[in-house]
């Protein structure tokens, strides 16, 4: 199948973001009506909007199977969509309402979302910078988004996912990697390229726990080193630096 029959998000097909040729969908069968998801289970009001102003148009781009990745059939995931999601206006934010809703739909599929839209481009300099009244030209980008199970959550009760989407990059600058033996590595190693940037799944979920730990940690960081400064006797001074110096500690074993 050659490029320009593939079907397409914007300018991405699944070639361009390096998929298997064999898992992409042909150009007449991508586009999808935003019926089939919107219409299906229980919908508020707010979402039904999202879907019908957030959303421009969605795309069935490819379908990774066992057969087109030479990965052997998966213990949890049997096979994985890639839609492209077209947003509606300029710098346009991920729909995390609207994908959690398509995501839930497949229990066991995963789906990697790639999100398109047109933002600024904060790097454009002269005739295109001048070209634009906000400082940047106008020029497409792309997101990756997967919803994944909270790995903070604990046996025994509800459920949580949680949306991840990595940077908004030019669609040029993103490649896929179909790495893993099962369709289950597979699938882990699409969802750290989208929300870690590297294809390397081992032990996912505690990387991302680690990461969780490390963001809230330098907030409290940046919270003690205000309240060390703000102190108005030593006491107080002495608590905020001791909590400070604990907080520094395991950001140090956290990072190093």
């Amino acid at each position: 199948m050659m490029a320009m029959d593939a079907a397409r998000c914007g300018s991405v097909t699944a070639l361009e973001l390096g998929l298997p040729q064999r898992s992409a969908i042909p150009a007449e069968k991508g586009t999808l009506p935003k019926g089939l998801f919107a219409g299906k289970g229980p919908i508020s009001n707010t979402l039904r909007q999202h879907f019908l102003h957030a959303v421009a148009s969605i795309h069935m781009l490819a379908l990774l199977r066992p057969v087109n990745t030479g990965a052997a059939e998966g213990t949890r995931i049997k096979e994985i969509l890639v839609l492209g999601l077209r947003l509606n206006g300029t710098d346009a934010a991920v729909p995390a309402d609207v994908i959690e809703h398509i995501a839930a739909q497949r229990k066991a599929s995963g789906v990697l979302f790639v999100c398109v839209r047109d933002g600024h481009d904060a790097q454009a300099t002269g005739t295109d910078a001048a070209a634009d009244a906000a400082g940047g030209a106008i020029r497409e980008q792309c997101a990756l988004v997967v919803r994944r199970r909270d790995p903070a959550s604990r046996a025994g009760h509800v459920e949580r996912f949680l949306v991840h989407a990595s940077d908004w990059e030019d669609p040029r600058d993103v490649l896929l990697e179909t790495v893993g033996t099962d369709m289950d590595e597979v699938w882990e190693s699409l969802c750290s390229q989208a929300i870690l940037g590297t294809a390397d799944h081992a032990d996912l979920d505690a990387q991302l726990i680690r990461r969780d730990r490390i963001v809230a940690l330098r907030a409290q960081e940046a919270k003690l080193v205000r309240d060390h400064a703000r102190a108005k006797n030593p006491t107080q001074r002495n608590e905020a630096f001791a909590k400070l110096a604990k907080t520094r500690a395991e950001l140090s074993r956290l990072e190093s």
